[in-house]
């Protein structure tokens, strides 16, 4: 009876998880080329002019919510209680960062990024983190929390409130809050629940108290969040550095993070990004200074590719357009459309008569513009990428106009870039890149900020996240270099829990986790072998075999037919005669020994892969089809 108890129990789970993790097939994406907002609308908040983009509700803050900061209990101690902390995502790779918290029932998801493809990805689109484990225990869910309005921190959202079967609170800052509207307004998600917070803010979700303070990072709006459960204390500090001149006056609130030591830290989770950067990151002020030098001295237009989320860069590409007499031009979907938001929410101040669309810019001369745009990363449908190849609507680069591309490429990314910096200089364009002057600083803090945290904070235990396997290992041996004990330093796989108890932090069991592909409309549809076949496909080739055979008579009716494409040499008349005969005489001797269909095609396959790799030292891949003529 206990073996049949045991075998229905593991059927149920299996069934759950099966149907958690079906493919999904969302609605077509809204497409409409956005428009830069003009007159009062830029001053305008969401709530106050949209009502919340796509009809998203944003709930009205109550008379507690409307002060400079909301307090709630803090949820007293519990000897037997056990906190989980399982990242999903984000211990792999800089990308698609999503950790859940789980204690007394409860859970939190702080936050669901994405990540984008690689040349190992053909044909994908996004990359999710697997995020099973938090649908099969959507019940528990609290709230979602967002530290801020970055791709690999937001763009899961659409998929995982599709997948969700019920509402679930969404906390962020102002800005954050719009950037995730906008993007669920393109996947026609209507009736999501957003809640704004601010730094210094605590709410309550379920047993967890969770306290929100200021970071600076390369986006406004961004936080850090201090989580207390009946089984201890977790600091997330969230993406971050530590400039001391910031664009928009926010520094990273060291008092906070001095009054959490002292409340005690019982596990610290901090960005990983810059562990090898030996120094500090430089301040983003420092590039408005050579923007602006760079600018003052162009002769034609410039051109400036950029992040379209970093909202701080574009307010300096803003004012040192104006301060040289120029108009700034806008291109590029996510480039106008997060414009139009950090207007409208205050974060980017530029005045209507100083901002003009791509489409008006008919009749400016060239060296009264500054254009901003997307493509920092060589994407090929960018507007970089379109303006470089003279594929823009209504941009045209000449001889002695300045680019300048005004970030880092993204690990994989540094080929597309040099294409894309390759076919500007054949046009004469002055380029600018980090390499020749400094256009460009990280977001991240670097190793001597890390350190410095960690001397405030004095965590009991310690979790680097938000890197690659290098960056974690160096970010853990800076912890174990201010005072972390090596066996309290947790480097994790994603997947990998951590229990926190009164006794402090272990390890725990392993959850479902991985990885999962958007492909078109297709969320987890295409699979790892899909992706082999494809990778195989654009380095090998593939050639197909169509025979007809008599197993009756045990032998070849007609020709046998071979075709290969992408293949060196595959339009040789003479290979592809000698493929064919090659092929027959194999199919014979099968013929005669065997009359299964698939040892048929087993013996094509075979005599042909050989003479292909006898030829031309390749190894496609090959598509047999045999034909049973009675």
């Amino acid at each position: 009876m206990e073996q049949k108890n045991a075998r229905d129990s593991r059927e149920n789970s299996q069934a759950r998880k099966e149907k958690n993790t079906r493919s999904y097939k969302h609605v077509q994406l809204e497409r409409k080329r956005p428009q830069l907002t003009k007159g009062d609308d830029a001053q305008s908040t969401p709530s106050a002019k949209r009502g919340g983009a796509g009809g998203q509700s944003r709930p009205p803050r109550s008379r507690s919510q409307q002060g400079e900061r909301r307090s709630a209990d803090v949820p007293k101690k519990d000897p037997k209680a056990t906190l989980k902390i399982i990242p999903l995502g984000g211990l792999d790779a800089i990308g698609k960062n999503m950790t859940a918290f789980e204690c007394k029932g409860d859970m939190i998801l702080d936050d669901a990024g994405l990540m984008f493809p690689d040349d190992d990805h053909p044909g994908i689109d996004l990359i999710l983190p697997d995020y099973t484990y938090v649908l099969e225990n959507a019940e528990k869910l609290r709230g979602i929390i967002i530290t801020h309005g970055h791709e690999d921190h937001t763009g899961t959202l659409p998929y995982l409130l599709k997948d969700l079967d019920r509402q679930v609170p969404i906390y962020a800052t102002k800005l954050t809050l719009g950037l995730i509207e906008g993007k669920l307004a393109e996947h026609k998600i209507k009736n999501a629940k957003l809640v704004e917070i601010k730094p210094g803010d605590q709410i309550k979700l379920g047993c967890f108290t969770a306290e929100f303070f200021a970071v600076n990072h390369s986006i406004p709006g961004a936080v850090g969040v201090f989580f207390q459960s009946p089984a201890g204390n977790v600091l997330h500090t969230g993406d971050f550095k530590l400039d001391q001149t910031p664009i928009d006056g926010v520094h990273t609130d060291f008092g906070a993070l001095s009054k959490f030591s002292k409340i005690g830290v019982d596990l610290m989770m901090s960005d990983s990004t810059n562990a090898q950067n030996p120094n500090f990151t430089p301040s983003e002020a420092e590039v408005g200074k050579n923007l602006s030098k760079i600018i003052s001295q162009a002769k034609g237009r410039v051109i400036i590719a950029s992040f379209a989320s970093h909202i701080h860069r574009m307010q300096q590409i803003c004012d040192a357009a104006i301060a040289n007499g120029r108009k700034v031009v806008v291109t590029g979907r996510s480039m106008i459309q997060n414009t139009d938001i950090a207007r409208r929410l205050g974060y980017l101040k530029v005045s209507d008569t100083d901002i003009i669309d791509a489409y008006d810019l008919k009749g400016i001369p060239a060296e009264q513009v500054v254009i901003m745009c997307t493509g920092s990363q060589g994407e090929p449908l960018s507007a970089l990428s379109r303006i470089a190849n003279g594929e823009h609507r209504t941009i045209s680069i000449e001889e002695g106009d300045t680019v300048i591309i005004s970030a880092t490429p993204v690990p994989g990314n540094e080929k597309a870039v040099t294409r894309v910096i390759n076919s500007l200089a054949k046009i004469g364009a002055d380029v600018y890149d980090k390499k020749r002057a400094m256009v460009h600083v990280s977001g991240h803090a670097g190793a001597e900020e890390l350190k410095l945290v960690l001397s405030i904070v004095q965590p009991r235990s310690f979790m680097p996240v938000h890197g690659e396997a290098t960056h974690l290992r160096a970010h853990a041996q800076l912890a174990e270099a201010t005072g972390v004990a090596s066996e309290n330093i947790f480097i994790c796989e994603n997947g990998e829990s951590l229990e926190l108890t009164a006794k402090g932090v272990k390890r725990g069991e392993t959850v479902q986790s991985g990885i999962v592909f958007v492909d078109g409309l297709s969320v987890g549809d295409t699979s790892q072998s899909v992706l082999d076949e494809r990778n195989a496909l654009g380095s090998q080739g593939f050639a197909t075999v169509a025979a007809a055979v008599s197993k009756k008579r045990k032998d070849v009716v007609g020709d046998v037919r071979v075709e290969m494409h992408g293949i060196t040499g595959g339009d040789d008349e003479y290979l592809q005669q000698d493929a064919a005969q090659t092929v027959c005489n194999a199919l014979k001797r099968a013929l005669s020994k065997e009359t299964q269909t698939r040892e048929l095609e087993k013996a094509c396959k075979s005599a042909l892969l050989s003479i292909l790799w006898e030829r031309t030292k390749q190894r496609p891949m090959v598509i047999v089809n045999v034909l049973d003529i009675p």
